[in-house]
C-alpha cells in the first residue's frame, strides 16, 4: 500500500469517526432515556423530590429517562472529603432534570461536574465603598453556578431542600435557573425564550414584579417569594423558580402573570399536578 493510500485511508477512517460520533451519541442518549428506572433509584428520588409522585405518568417517564441520562454523562465531585453516593446523586439529577422536563431534549450541554461540598463553603469578594477603598471578605454559599461548566452545591443545604419542600427554598433549583438563565450569554434574568414577543411580555412581567418584591422587601412585608430575589433581576429569575417548583399554587394565587410566565418558559404547570392530588 502506498503512502499515499496509507493517508487517504486514514483520512477517510477520522472522517468516519467525526460525522459517526453525533449518530452514535444520540443512539446511546436515546438507550440510556428508553431504560425503565430502578425501583430504589425511584425510592430515593421520591425520598428527595416529595412533587415527583405528582408529576403525570408521560412526564414522570420522560423524567426518568433524563436522570439515568444526567448521572451517566455529568461528573459529580465531592469536596472536602465528601464521598458522593449514588442517593445523593439522584437527588441533585432528579431535581435538575425537573428544570428542563417540558422543554427541549438539551440537557444542560455545558455542564460538566457538579462539585458537592459537605456544608456551606466560602467564597473571596470584594467590593469597593464609596470612598474607592476596596474591601475584602469571605461569604459563606448555598450553591453557585460558578460559569456554564460547573455548578456548586452544599449537601446540608440539598438536604434541606428535601426535607421541607414546600417552603420556597430549594438550593438546587435555584442554582440550575441560573444556568438556563446564563445560556442566554449571562445571568440577568432573562433566559432564552425564543421570540421577541416573548422577550417583550416577559421583560415587562418581571420587572413590574421584581419591583413589587423590592418594594415589599423594604417593607419587611412577607411574600411567598424569597426576599433575597430582590437582591437583582438574576436572583428574582431564581428565587421565582424555586417558588415556581415549590410552591405552584401560592404563587399562582398570588401573582399569576408571574406564574403563567414561568409556566410558558419551563412548558410545565406544576400547580395542576397538585390540584390533581
Amino acid at each position: 500500500m502506498t503512502p499515499t493510500v496509507v493517508v487517504l485511508a486514514i483520512a477517510i477512517g477520522v472522517i468516519g469517526a467525526l460525522l459517526g460520533r453525533p449518530w452514535w451519541h444520540a443512539r446511546r442518549r436515546r438507550r440510556l432515556r428508553a431504560r425503565p428506572l430502578p425501583q430504589a433509584w425511584r425510592v430515593e428520588i421520591e425520598r428527595a423530590m416529595p412533587i415527583y409522585g405528582w408529576v403525570p405518568a408521560p412526564l414522570r417517564a420522560r423524567l426518568d429517562g433524563l436522570v439515568q441520562q444526567f448521572i451517566a454523562e455529568k461528573e459529580f465531585v465531592g469536596c472536602r472529603g465528601l464521598e458522593v453516593t449514588l442517593p445523593m446523586k439522584l437527588a441533585v439529577a432528579a431535581q435538575a432534570c425537573l428544570l428542563v422536563l417540558g422543554r427541549s431534549a438539551r440537557l444542560y450541554e455545558d455542564l460538566y461536574s457538579i462539585l458537592i461540598y459537605p456544608a456551606a463553603f466560602l467564597v473571596p469578594e470584594e467590593h469597593r465603598d464609596e470612598a474607592g477603598v476596596v474591601h475584602q471578605h469571605e461569604r459563606a454559599l448555598a450553591g453557585q453556578a460558578w460559569d456554564v461548566h460547573r455548578i456548586i452545591l452544599s449537601w446540608d443545604d440539598v438536604l434541606a431542600g428535601a426535607e421541607a419542600p414546600d417552603d420556597g427554598f430549594n438550593v438546587v433549583y435555584h442554582e440550575f435557573a441560573h444556568y438556563l438563565d446564563a445560556e442566554a450569554g449571562e445571568v440577568n434574568g432573562a433566559p432564552f425564550l425564543g421570540e421577541a414577543r416573548h422577550y417583550r411580555r416577559w421583560s415587562r412581567v418581571m420587572q413590574r414584579e421584581f419591583r413589587r418584591l423590592r418594594e415589599a422587601e423594604a417593607r419587611g412585608e412577607p411574600t411567598v417569594l424569597d426576599p433575597y430575589g430582590a437582591e437583582s433581576p438574576g436572583e428574582f429569575f431564581a428565587v421565582a423558580t424555586e417558588a415556581f417548583f415549590e410552591l405552584p399554587r401560592e404563587l399562582q394565587a398570588e401573582h399569576a402573570e408571574l406564574y403563567a410566565e414561568l409556566r410558558n418558559y419551563y412548558r410545565l404547570d406544576p400547580a395542576s399536578w397538585l390540584q390533581a392530588h
